[in-house]
């Protein structure tokens, strides 16, 4: 990866902390014709955002979409219209997704959940969903620290008192403590939306984030949880 990543001639990375070795590996390998997109600056985000999981927001791709293409047209001035015409083909594939949000929070707004994580936090958040997890637990879940007792406890009586509509569940970070709050999620006949940190194989970006939108929908309108969670 990091023959890959010097090599290469445009290079994407998170920022706010997510992908810190990225940033020492093209530091280590200087090259002043490399074109470096940081979807942090492209969104105007301070060091101190605390959830870095900025692929989640519907207005993350768009932006980066936006900026690879000025970034090839500089490499690659004669097709500069060829990317620009490939960056509104990709817009239009993201309407669907869009679609479903705002229809989402349309009908569903203030819709009150817990997660495990903030993974799909910010989706949560531009669907209209009130996440009611405290962030230091969802903070010490993703950072893989001892969450706070007070905290764990506030969790349980969420899932208990059926103060949530719907649990939402990383199901590629999992350890005892998640495992836990599934369980009685499912204890509860709480609907849970399995949701992924990395793109599932065989997906694309859009069928992806399409997907668990309307499993969030289907957990809420219709009661249905996400299958195959372990």
């Amino acid at each position: 990866m990091a023959r890959e990543i010097a090599g290469a001639q445009i290079v994407v990375r998170n920022g706010v902390g997510y992908d810190g070795w990225v940033k020492k590996i093209l530091a280590s390998d200087p090259n002043p014709k490399r074109k470096v997109i940081v979807v942090q600056d492209l969104l105007h985000l301070p060091e101190s955002t605390k959830n870095p999981h900025l692929w989640y927001k519907p207005e993350t791709m768009p932006a980066v979409a936006q900026a690879v293409a000025r970034s090839l047209a500089e490499l690659d001035p004669a097709h500069a219209a060829y990317f620009a015409a490939n960056v509104r083909k990709f817009d239009v594939s993201l309407q669907p997704w869009h679609l479903a949000i705002a229809s989402f929070k349309a009908q569903f707004g203030g819709t009150p959940v817990a997660v495990t994580e903030p993974v799909a936090d910010y989706l949560l958040q531009a669907a209209g969903c009130d996440v009611k997890t405290p962030w230091n637990l969802q903070a010490a879940i993703m950072n893989g620290t001892d969450p706070a007792p007070q905290d764990v406890s506030i969790q349980n009586q969420l899932i208990k008192h059926h103060k949530i509509k719907a649990f939402v569940y990383n199901k590629q970070v999992t350890n005892s403590l998640t495992a836990s709050f599934l369980s009685k999620a499912k204890a509860e006949n709480i609907p849970v939306v399995g949701v992924y940190e990395t793109m599932p194989t065989g997906d694309s970006y859009q069928s992806w984030m399409l997907t668990e939108t309307n499993a969030l929908r289907n957990a809420v309108e219709r009661g249905m949880s996400t299958t195959v969670l372990k």
